[in-house]
């Protein structure tokens, strides 16, 4: 589980105008909610913001954020991250207060390890469903990556979420039966399967039923 600091401003006022001159000071606005508390609107320095988020797997990672003139820390997880649709600059982050021995909800990403038999040997292509399993526990137990071996994976095996085993206080909430990833056959393999289906089914449609037969000699 990694955890990170992060500083904070509290800030006062909300609307279009306070938070462009928060932009053009250099902050992005956010804020943090969750627990007895009530949500507190906070402004970050947008570069700090900006180097942290970049280089922490946001989903999973617990950020104290310090709060100027304020004792202590407050432990967080990141629930959005608003960005601008085409200049990828951060416009308003949402913190989740959490606390000590209370569950929640997170998603761990998913790490493919090793070369699947059927991509090395067989050709084949390693094809990945899902990309984050969603996960419910203690803070202090929620794990950074979730690895899965797929080295002995052939052609036409599936992996899925049943077959990952998870620490016995990690709640799995996704279905079971959801598939993370498969080895499907090479194209050419296909390509071929598929005229030969097209053939068979060619041949069945040009044979003339025998009471179709009788019915015409009898006419």
């Amino acid at each position: 589980m990694t955890d990170t600091t992060l500083k904070a401003l509290r800030r006062d006022g909300a609307g279009k105008s306070v938070v462009r001159k928060m932009r053009q000071a250099g902050q992005t606005p956010a804020v943090v909610y969750g627990g007895d508390e009530a949500p507190v609107h906070l402004a970050l320095d947008t570069q700090e913001a900006d180097y942290l988020f970049r280089r922490i797997s946001v989903e999973n990672t617990i950020v104290d954020l310090e709060v100027e003139g304020e004792k202590g820390s407050v432990q967080t997880l990141v629930r959005e991250i608003q960005t601008h649709p085409w200049k990828a600059n951060i416009l308003h982050v949402d913190f989740l207060r959490i606390q000590k021995g209370v569950a929640v909800d997170v998603e761990i990403p998913i790490n493919l390890v090793g070369t699947p038999e059927g991509v090395r040997v067989e050709g084949g292509s390693l094809e990945q469903i899902i990309h984050e399993i969603p996960i419910r526990c203690i803070p202090s137990k929620i794990p950074e990556v979730i690895e899965v071996d797929v080295s002995g994976m052939e052609v036409g095996d599936v992996l899925h979420v049943s077959d990952v085993s998870f620490d016995e206080d990690i709640e799995v909430t996704i279905s079971q039966e959801r598939t993370i990833c498969s080895v499907a056959a090479p194209k050419a393999e296909e390509e071929v399967v598929e005229e030969e289906a097209d053939e068979e089914e060619g041949a069945a449609e040009g044979e003339t039923a025998p009471d179709a037969e009788a019915d015409d000699s009898e006419g």
